[in-house]
């Protein structure tokens, strides 16, 4: 027998190996040892009973390590999908369904299952507990007590806790030399949600009787009914913020759990995974586990088995869950669909929505994608019918949308000049809501302090030698003022003087989240504020404890970039503020104008969630925008008409597909040599089929991490004919091969 066997190596197929005599054969999503060059690695089975020519000589497949398939096949069959659609090796694409370590020989003993001692009372002990003397021999008072305690245990207690009640490991040696006591090792789970205990919302019940709105309901019995047909569909539940998309979730979720089928549930970041998490744990109790990479290695091993072996109703996670281990699934829900978060930029580039589809349609489950601001491409499937629209129009409790205004910051500036930050509009109304003990966001979304550093007496800026950007200030905690690329962590201390004309008039342009900080604690002494970016949130749990100071009132206000503008829900914020609308309309993306409606849409919805209505203020340099003036309105489906037009008439997604080709090379002049090649190899195929070749031009980052980077567009109505005219060419000059990242349905052009 011959079998097909993945690794996780870069640009790897699918090896064939022999399974020799004496050696049971795998079933296809079992773990095996092969040799693999002058190696043994360890590889997942892919096919059972591969076709191998007479005389064609095959390796030995060295051990079978599991006797069942350590990855369902379901899940194998989804792998593979992933690593043909988006063009990268199966090994890599199984390798985001293990947990940690799975494909080692040896796991690492912080991925293996963790053991603890237990110590129980033999019948002898119980005997002697319950009469207090044994036979043959007298027992101390500390040995009574010992078995006492664990009397009234009968499955007995981990070690470590009898001896936190002064109970010994020697005393219970003795004990059992005596035939009292037996030990043993025991599993357990190192439990992420006890981890979390200290962030743990204070309502914890969410299925606890409310009243649904009349479109709740509505929304509610369609997705149920959709549900129960057993068949594969796809509804895109459309609901402005705080509308209750939530509560329809779970609702759905306990319906589908009672019909004896089980529950994913997808988040774009790991900042909302503790949120939802602890909303379905308090409806489902320890039925429900979770998987993002937040967790520790040993937490993701073990929820990973847990699922595995069917002892969840529900998984909770992040874009990679989309790979659970999880049986009988039924439903399949994909909160903030539209969030580029699910695209994952490194290989496999996979859209995790667009994988939970086809998953859901192996398994004849429905799937639910909720959004106040869908995604272009899910809207228009849902107008065209071949998703349910389902729509949440109204607040819950009719609450009002926040009051929104557009501040031109042009006036400002022109009154304080061009590095205002916060303009008088907003610095009054955060003023008042800080008196009146109301709480407040105010996002920017971008980091650092300055935007770069310059010389006013030569123009040279401070740029990152291995990118093609300027290095961003950062203060950090010390004060000390560093440069900092946010691509490679490239850092260097701000000089002193100009490196080019030694000139020491060195101007800091442009701000980030760090710079409103330090303006807001100067305009307000007395604030409690805390900073939420990848800079204050590396350490684990840090998000998850200053969104719980934050619900619990120990802090006013949140500076922070887009991870604080989607999911959450503050009751007391009554302002939102935006510093700068428009820092990213100007990035050479397709998609700049739609990410800056969902962006500003989605942070002005955390305001006016309680009892007192909200405002957002937008300050922006560009108010005649239609993405910020639709965006105030939250009038997504004007937005959308607006924006079909362009992408229609500029032949970008969802009129067309669209794939990416980056080549990299040492210098600039290789990289558009080989990018020049590949276009013409492409361009060959294409004059067959019905797709267009753009390019090569330099990419909208032409350095990146010290390799100069060329790029392909690919555009065309059939994905699968692109797709393969690119991997052939690709395969036709195999030195080229490791130097190409192929994007399929990119969400970022940079």
């Amino acid at each position: 027998m011959f079998v097909s066997v993945a690794f996780p190596v870069p640009f790897l197929d699918l090896l064939t190996y022999r399974v020799p005599a004496g050696i049971e054969p795998p079933v296809r999503g079992a773990r095996v040892l092969v040799p693999l060059g002058t190696r043994q690695v360890t590889g997942c089975v892919v096919t059972v009973g591969v076709e191998v020519p007479a005389g064609v000589e095959m390796r030995d497949v060295i051990r079978v390590i599991d006797t069942d398939a350590y990855v369902p096949p379901h899940v194998v069959d989804l792998a593979v999908w992933v690593a043909e659609y988006y063009a990268s090796g199966p090994g890599e694409a199984l390798s985001a369904a293990m947990p940690p370590g799975a494909v080692q020989h040896t796991p690492r003993r912080a991925h293996a299952f963790r053991t603890i001692r237990v110590a129980s009372l033999t019948a002898a002990g119980h005997d002697v507990a319950q009469h207090g003397t044994g036979p043959g021999f007298r027992l101390s008072d500390r040995h009574r007590e010992a078995l006492a305690v664990l009397h009234g245990v009968p499955t007995g207690l981990p070690v470590s806790q009898l001896q936190r009640r002064g109970i010994s490991s020697d005393m219970l040696r003795r004990l059992g030399m005596r035939g009292l006591v037996s030990l043993r090792q025991e599993r357990t789970e190192r439990d992420p949600f006890a981890a979390a205990e200290s962030a743990r919302p204070a309502d914890e019940t969410p299925l606890a009787p409310r009243i649904l709105s009349d479109e709740q309901a509505v929304a509610l019995a369609e997705l149920q009914r959709l549900a129960s047909t057993h068949a594969f569909h796809v509804a895109l539940l459309h609901g402005v913020t705080g509308s209750g998309k939530t509560e329809v979730y779970l609702r759905l979720a306990a319906a589908i759990v009672a019909a004896g089928r089980r529950v994913l549930v997808l988040v774009p970041e790991i900042a909302l995974t503790p949120a939802v998490a602890w909303a379905f744990r308090g409806a489902f109790g320890t039925r429900v586990a979770i998987q993002h990479s937040g967790l520790s290695d040993g937490e993701r091993h073990d929820q990973w088995h847990r699922i595995r072996e069917g002892l969840v109703d529900i998984v909770v996670g992040t874009r990679s869950a989309v790979f659970a281990p999880l049986d009988q699934v039924g439903l399949i829900i994909v909160d903030e669909e539209h969030d580029p978060s699910y695209k994952q930029e490194e290989t496999p580039r996979y859209n995790g929505r667009d994988v939970a589809i086809v998953r859901a349609r192996a398994a004849d489950a429905l799937v639910v994608l909720g959004s106040a601001t869908p995604s272009m491409e899910s809207y228009r499937n849902a107008l065209d019918g071949r998703y349910t629209l389902l729509r949440l129009t109204r607040r819950i409790q009719d609450r009002p949308l926040a009051e929104v205004t557009i501040v031109n910051m042009r006036e400002d500036m022109a009154a304080a000049g061009d590095e205002a930050v916060l303009s008088q509009r907003l610095a009054g109304a955060l003023d008042a809501r800080l008196a009146r003990g109301e709480q407040a966001l105010l996002l920017l979304n971008r980091r650092g302090f300055a935007s770069s550093v310059f010389c006013r007496q030569c123009g040279a800026t401070l740029d990152c030698p291995n990118c093609s950007v300027s290095l961003t200030l950062h203060h950090g905690r010390s004060g000390a003022g560093r440069a900092r690329c946010h691509y490679c962590n490239y850092s260097m201390a701000v000089p002193k003087t100009c490196a080019t004309c030694a000139g020491p008039y060195l101007e800091h342009v442009g701000f980030g989240t760090e710079r409103v900080e330090a303006d807001v604690r100067r305009l307000f002494p007395a604030v409690r504020l805390a900073r939420v970016d990848r800079d204050t949130i590396q350490r684990r749990g840090a998000i998850e404890r200053v969104l719980t100071k934050f619900r619990s009132g120990e802090l006013d206000v949140i500076i922070g970039t887009q991870m604080i503008a989607k999911g959450h829900d503050f009751p007391a914020v009554t302002l939102v503020g935006v510093i700068s609308a428009d820092v990213g309309l100007g990035i050479p993306d397709f998609r700049a104008s739609e990410r800056t409606f969902q962006l500003l849409t989605q942070v002005a919805g955390r305001a006016g969630r309680g009892s007192l209505p909200g405002e957002a203020l937008i300050q922006t340099l560009f108010p005649e925008h239609y993405s910020i003036q639709l965006a105030c309105t939250q009038d997504y489906d004007a937005f959308y008409a607006r924006e079909i037009v362009y992408r229609r008439s500029m032949r970008y997604p969802p009129a067309l597909a669209l794939v990416n080709a980056i080549v990299r090379g040492k210098t600039f002049e290789q990289a558009m040599r080989d990018a020049t090649d590949l276009a013409r190899r492409v361009s060959n195929a294409a004059a067959a089929s019905d797709f267009r070749v753009l390019g090569p031009a330099p990419a909208p980052l032409g350095k990146l991490r010290g390799e100069y980077r060329a790029q392909i567009l690919i555009k065309g109505s059939h994905r699968p004919a692109m797709r393969q005219a690119l991997l052939e060419a690709i395969a036709g000059a195999p030195d080229l091969a490791r130097r190409v990242t192929v994007d399929v349905d990119p969400v970022s052009m940079m």
